[in-house]
């Protein structure tokens, strides 16, 4: 409890946990239904549905590199985010008045400009966010999982919210989207910490503020394509957390609805599931870096690959609501174990200052590159051989990837080029 007590006290950690608190209550508002909604609303296959995360998939590759190298340029300035939340601002009118009829008129064209909207403001500004918060984190003394935890518990009450709110009017949870958006701009721009020179001088790490004052040039930035290193863990993630999003977004709210009498029903059941699942990962955003503390780096990816061929391999052979749901809760410690040891291990073996385009590179950007590949095919072969089926292919995968990332993570004493692990 001292220790929670004394988090608080930093105003750079409230601050930033509020500031992701926000960005994923504005997103899970309508972000956990977007599924649902192309499958009963607008009555997409799963090809369709698989084409349309697809194309938001390349827009976002492309943005995230420049977003990447932008941030790495502009230190732990806020100006890509306020950006970014002029543009969410607009989720509800694009939602109603754009993207359904261009959808209804022309499907491809309509899911391309959808998935541009929707990579500019969201799939590829998340990891900026993250990456933001990352980076207060170390010049500013807090604990990065701590505050990631916020954005967790953000996003569980907005999915437990639009459960209900999907049934009254579909369309509102993009309004709803809107509305938190603009009240975390306003926000944004009324609390900045880092304008008070006390507290600046009260909480700042001197090593890491000299170190974000080195900025990295382009050339540094664009060198990360030459490690292998990296390029070993695209791969990694490519065969692995490709499938939070193909299987958690892209099948399965359908898959757990279906369990019911009626969508109604099912549709609210999944957003209490949904938001039972993501409180649980807030409760284990906090806990993963005492983990990795005691068990490293290394063996918390391993052990999040574990528990997602579990996972993924469980909804599988699960034949009721109740089965599928308790197995599906272990998204909680999965979703921790990968997001918090993938960062770390970035900071750990390569060079802090172009940690944003590290994450980028080797975490988003590869996991977007494995959607663009999975998505459609996975979403052609359900339509064929129904969801159980393809979630087992997806779990022998995801074992694959576990095998491979056991000969290639380096190990917590090894070339370390960035934070070493003792200094959290």
């Amino acid at each position: 409890m001292g220790k929670m007590l004394r988090a608080f006290s930093n105003p750079f950690y409230r601050t930033s946990s509020l500031e992701i608190l926000l960005f994923f209550a504005g997103w899970g508002i309508w972000w956990s239904f977007f599924q649902i909604w192309l499958t009963t609303k607008q009555g997409f296959t799963g090809a369709q549905v698989g084409t349309i995360y697809s194309f938001g998939s390349a827009a976002g590759l492309v943005l995230m590199f420049i977003y990447g190298s932008l941030q790495d340029k502009l230190g732990v300035k806020k100006t890509l985010l306020k950006i970014f939340l002029g543009c969410q601002i607009l989720l509800g009118p694009f939602f109603t008045w754009v993207y359904v009829p261009m959808l209804a008129a022309n499907f491809y064209l309509g899911a391309v400009i959808g998935a541009i909207y929707l990579a500019i403001c969201f799939l590829a500004a998340c990891p900026v966010f993250e990456a933001v918060t990352e980076r207060l984190s170390r010049r500013y003394s807090f604990e990065y999982g701590q505050a990631r935890a916020w954005g967790s518990f953000g996003y569980a009450i907005s999915a437990l919210l639009a459960g209900f709110i999907f049934t009254i009017d579909p369309n509102l949870i993009f309004w709803c989207g809107s509305a938190v958006a603009a009240v975390h701009l306003f926000l944004m721009l009324s609390l900045k910490p880092e304008n008070d020179a006390a507290q600046v001088q009260a909480y700042e790490v001197k090593v890491e503020g000299e170190k974000e004052n080195k900025t990295p040039s382009f050339s540094e930035i664009l060198g990360v394509f030459k490690l292998a290193d990296v390029w070993k863990m695209i791969i990694f993630v490519i065969l692995s957390w490709t499938f939070y999003t193909v299987f958690d977004q892209q099948m399965f709210p359908e898959f757990f609805t279906r369990f019911f009498a009626t969508p109604e029903e099912g549709q609210q059941a999944y957003g209490v599931l949904n938001s039972i699942e993501v409180f649980l990962e807030f409760l284990m955003m906090g806990l993963v870096p005492v983990l990795m503390g005691k068990i490293g780096v290394r063996k918390a990816l391993l052990l999040g690959c574990t528990i997602m061929i579990l996972r993924i391999g469980g909804c599988g052979l699960a034949t009721s609501p109740l089965g599928v749901g308790i197995i599906k809760l272990l998204h909680a410690p999965e979703t921790a174990l990968f997001i918090l040891a993938v960062f770390r291990y970035f900071t750990l073996h390569f060079d802090t200052r172009i940690s944003a385009t590290l994450y980028m590179v080797g975490f988003q950007i590869a996991a977007q590159v494995g959607q663009i590949v999975f998505s459609t095919p996975l979403g052609a072969l359900h339509d064929n051989i129904g969801y159980q089926s393809t979630f087992l292919v997806i779990s022998g995968i995801v074992c694959v990837a576990t095998a491979y990332a056991f000969i290639i993570l380096k190990k917590d004493n090894e070339q370390v080029d960035g934070q070493p692990l003792l200094e959290q």
